[in-house]
């Protein structure tokens, strides 16, 4: 059995087992809402009895404005990447090219990330790693230099000034580490220096989440979105739940 998979050539390749490969949306229709469609507004359950501060209001005054940040109000573009570094996502450089990669603990993740980069025109492959989870990466690329160039200070790695998160980007980022803790749901960090963290905390309250930074736990430090009220808020800025996912895997707006 082959040790890596490629995007590429999933047939010669097979991806890990458990989970059927990821379909190709026909194109010139991948997450395009239908015209005239509108997203309704989601509004917290009665029984929920958290003491959350209320979502921003747009120019009307209603809560709809994170919907136009959503997944699926956009074309996919290589930028999308980002997602996966604010989480726990490494990106290097060779020369003229870079290389993104990161390490995931299951099956199923694997599935989304090579169908995201590839709808994104990124070759990716992956392999096992020893502590029985997966290393998806790249190939080194002239289209990842400009996502190197913004994250990289020499050998740190830190998300450039006015870092902002949409849809698309919290995406990926949560195929790629995004943990279920009902009510909650937990997005994994990487790195060790809390001034990184602290950038991406507040791209995402910029982009309309209130997340909780916990440094303890199974999974290393993470941010917390607490309670049904911002899970639904998660949905809706993230989108449809990829086939390959774990229904309990994936935020629902229900």
């Amino acid at each position: 059995m082959p040790l890596s998979g490629s995007g590429e050539t999933p047939a010669a390749q097979p991806l890990p087992v458990s989970f059927p490969p990821p379909v190709e949306a026909p194109s010139g229709s991948r997450r395009r809402r239908m015209p005239g469609r509108r997203s309704a507004p989601v509004s917290p359950p009665p029984d929920d009895h958290r003491d959350d501060p209320p979502p921003p209001p747009d120019a009307t005054g209603t809560e709809r404005q994170l919907v136009f940040f959503g997944a699926e109000t956009g074309e996919p573009s290589v930028a999308d990447l980002a997602g996966l570094l604010a989480g726990p996502g490494e990106v290097h450089r060779m020369g003229g090219t870079a290389r993104l990669s990161v390490r995931v603990a299951a099956a199923w993740r694997v599935h989304v990330l090579i169908g995201e980069l590839a709808q994104r025109g990124v070759r990716s492959t992956w392999a096992p790693t020893e502590d029985d989870g997966y290393l998806v990466r790249t190939a080194y690329t002239r289209s990842l230099v400009p996502l190197a160039a913004a994250w990289l200070r020499g050998p740190t790695q830190q998300p450039p000034p006015g870092f902002q998160l949409d849809g698309r980007r919290l995406r990926l980022w949560l195929a790629a580490a995004g943990v279920a803790d009902p009510p909650d749901f937990l997005l994994q960090l990487g790195g060790s220096d809390p001034q990184r963290w602290a950038v991406v905390g507040a791209a995402l309250a910029a982009a309309g989440l209130t997340g909780e930074l916990t440094e303890a736990g199974p999974g290393g430090p993470a941010y917390r979105i607490a309670g049904r009220r911002w899970t639904r808020r998660l949905a809706e800025l993230v989108g449809e739940r990829p086939p390959t996912s774990p229904p309990t895997a994936w935020p629902s707006r229900i």
